[in-house]
């Protein structure tokens, strides 16, 4: 269940756009990614630090027209959501690994457990993991088109069969996309109430304080980074808010009345949305006082939300993450300069 939660969030919980240094929080950890390489930290209970560092390719570097405008916003978010996944998917089997080898006492697991068995232990957990993700991103993916499009576009279309003045393109979309964005924010304030899922937004406050130190030239230490505010500009909540905006006004352009024409136009028309407001935020961030920074700033005011203050411990995993991204981006030849 926390692994399906945090999928759903995934796009909430990462950058919302290529950067210098970005990140994700995961379950009890941070990722962080710089251009050429990304790294892991999750806390096991015992209060241990397991750690994954791999380099990154970007396919914008290889294939020139990933990074034509519109088209890069598709292809960041598709690269970002597949390595928040791997990412998802690395902290779980933290998790999973430590609730198989709990049945045991400490003592007589470090007297009986061969390396053979560890790596055995570590095999079946991975294999449980997989089975459990698969389920999951089904779950995740028929869960998002019902809760975001299905629900919102009958409870829309049957508000027009009691008040037929609701069925005007503009006033049907717009009430549509405000049904859609309702829904958002309970989900996303609900999901808050569950104690593991603060813990995600702790580590999502840590990993923006930690971004935060970094842009600032400022050590890596936990009293450093502690000082600085958990709310980015750069947050992925800001891009789904933004997301969930434009998509209302991209709507009311669709002359489609039937229920089913309209279903299909919001699945289809979701990339070019994704595109559109990722050049929107992007627009924003350079031009802090335009009117599209003023459609940014819902996400800043959400991420009160889903972003919490996080302790110094979970500082420390976002902390650790970012200097083993920071190490392999070095050894690949990469130079991390403040501009």
């Amino acid at each position: 269940m926390k692994f399906l939660a945090a999928v759903q969030l995934l796009p909430a919980l990462e950058s919302g756009e290529e950067t210098l240094v970005g990140g994700q929080a995961v379950l009890e950890g941070v990722m962080m990614r710089s251009p050429h390489a990304w790294a892991i930290a999750c806390r096991k209970p015992s209060g241990e630090v397991v750690t994954m560092s791999e380099p990154l390719e970007r396919p914008s570097d290889k294939h020139k027209w990933m990074a034509w405008p519109v088209v890069r916003g598709v292809m960041t978010l598709g690269y970002a959501m597949k390595l928040g996944y791997q990412a998802l998917r690395f902290s779980a089997n933290v998790a999973i690994e430590e609730v198989m080898q709990g049945d045991e006492r400490p003592a007589e697991r470090a007297k009986n457990e061969t390396p053979v068995a560890k790596s055995e232990s570590s095999e079946k957990a991975a294999k449980f993991s997989n089975w459990l993700a698969a389920v999951n991103i089904v779950v995740s993916l028929a869960f998002f088109i019902f809760m975001y499009k299905y629900i919102p576009l009958l409870a829309a279309t049957e508000l027009k069969r009691v008040d037929p003045a609701l069925g005007g393109q503009i006033i049907f979309n717009l009430l549509d996309g405000v049904i859609r964005l309702g829904l958002f924010l309970l989900f996303i304030w609900a999901v808050s109430l569950w104690k593991d899922i603060r813990r995600v937004y702790e580590y999502h406050g840590a990993e923006h304080k930690t971004v935060f130190a970094f842009e600032n030239g400022d050590p890596l230490t936990t009293a450093a980074v502690q000082k600085y505010s958990t709310f980015h500009p750069r947050c992925g909540t800001s891009f789904l808010m933004t997301v969930m905006l434009i998509s209302i006004g991209f709507y009311m352009l669709i002359p489609f009345t039937s229920f089913w024409a309209r279903f299909a136009s919001r699945i289809v028309l979701l990339p070019v949305i994704a595109g559109v407001s990722y050049e929107i935020i992007r627009f924003a961030a350079k031009h802090r006082g335009s009117l599209f920074a003023l459609m940014t700033a819902p996400g800043l005011w959400l991420q009160r939300i889903t972003t919490q203050p996080p302790s110094d411990a979970q500082a420390e995993c976002a902390i650790i993450a970012l200097e083993q991204a920071m190490s392999l981006e070095k050894e690949r030849g990469g130079e991390l300069v403040i501009a």
